[in-house]
C-alpha cells in the first residue's frame, strides 16, 4: 500500500488539517499564556511535546489565567 502523502484521500486530508489547525490554535494558546506567566518549563514542554491539543488544554485548565487587575488590600 502506498502512503505518499500527496495521494491521500479528501476525507482524510480533511481530517489532517482539522487536526493540524487544533494542535496550532491550543498551543499558541497555552504558549502565549506560558510566556506571560513566566513559567519557562511549562513554555518549552508545550513547545516540544506534540500531544494534539492535549497537553496545551491541560494547562490552560489548571493554570488559569492571574488576574492581573487585583491589587493587594492594606491589612
Amino acid at each position: 500500500m502506498d502512503y505518499n502523502l500527496l495521494n491521500l484521500s479528501p476525507t482524510w486530508t480533511t481530517v489532517l488539517i482539522i487536526l493540524i489547525a487544533w494542535e496550532v490554535a491550543w498551543k499558541g494558546l497555552a504558549l502565549w499564556r506560558a510566556s506571560h506567566n513566566d513559567q519557562i518549563d511549562w513554555f518549552v514542554a508545550l513547545l516540544i511535546i506534540n500531544s494534539v491539543g492535549v497537553l496545551p488544554i491541560l494547562y490552560l485548565v489548571f493554570h488559569p489565567k492571574p488576574d492581573r487587575l487585583k491589587t493587594s488590600q492594606p491589612g
